[in-house]
């Protein structure tokens, strides 16, 4: 789909007339119509403004010309869901939303961004294996990596993390394992509905965020797991079933 074809068809879904859009935009009309004629393309700061007001990525408003791909991980961003966003809401076309969040970039250590990756790659034609050594010879050469101590934050956020884990293990959560590791969580695949004391059925996050957390096996055995969850503002544990079955809430801890 071309640029024209795509602003035609995001205004109507949005129900903006031209004229709307184009002051939302600040652009004229005939602006607006000669990108919808094929006549001219929005320049660089009216796609950005574009892409916040459509909420889509730069990408996808000028058809899709490139194939993005995480700069972090490797992951093919085939859909905006997966891209990242800067802590102004502006999408971030070079890494997925599990690499970079709000503004900070998740992982410092290549290994560890390997031990989670390799657990979504695994199959039965693809051995664990295989999966490692693909991951160690894609890894450095993506942007992140050859550009490391460029990029990186001197170990700030690692530092976050670290006093994120001793806040979790000194609440002592009778049948939780000590937490070693945060990983970075979309809410969407985590957001899970828990039902209060007063019945009230209650989601506490944004499917679009990316958090800090982890699963551990109940120390009390069985198939339950314990669910940790957190950002700069909350500490929230859950126990949970196989594939998110019956969630309970244990801990929502405002930091």
């Amino acid at each position: 789909m071309e640029t024209k074809e795509v602003l035609k068809k995001l205004r109507e879904e949005h129900e903006l007339s031209q004229d709307e859009l184009a002051e939302r935009v600040m652009v004229t009309r005939q602006a607006v119509s000669r990108w919808e004629n094929g006549e001219t393309q929005p320049n660089t700061d009216t796609l950005k403004l574009l892409s916040k007001e459509f909420d889509v990525s730069i990408n996808t408003i000028l058809g899709s010309p490139r194939q993005l791909v995480c700069q972090c991980c490797g992951m093919p961003l085939n859909e905006d869901s997966l891209i990242s966003k800067e802590p102004d809401g502006e999408f971030n076309e070079d890494y997925c939303k599990w690499c970079y969040a709000d503004g900070n970039y998740t992982y410092s250590n290549m290994d560890d961004l390997i031990d989670v990756c390799v657990k979504n790659m695994v199959s039965d034609n693809f051995s664990e294996a295989d999966a490692r050594a693909y991951m160690r010879d894609t890894l450095p050469k993506l942007d992140y990596w050859k550009r490391y101590n460029e990029l990186s934050d001197g170990g700030q956020f690692e530092e976050f993390k670290a006093q994120l884990i001793k806040e979790i293990n000194d609440l002592r959560i009778e049948g939780m394992p000590k937490v070693e590791k945060l990983n970075a969580l979309v809410g969407k695949f985590v957001n899970l509905e828990y039902r209060l004391p007063s019945g009230m059925n209650v989601k506490f996050l944004n499917d679009q965020t990316t958090y800090l957390g982890n699963q551990l096996e109940s120390e009390f055995g069985g198939e339950r797991c314990f669910g940790v969850l957190a950002n700069m503002d909350f500490i929230l544990i859950c126990t949970y079933g196989k594939d998110g079955a019956d969630p309970e809430l244990v801990m929502y801890k405002k930091r």
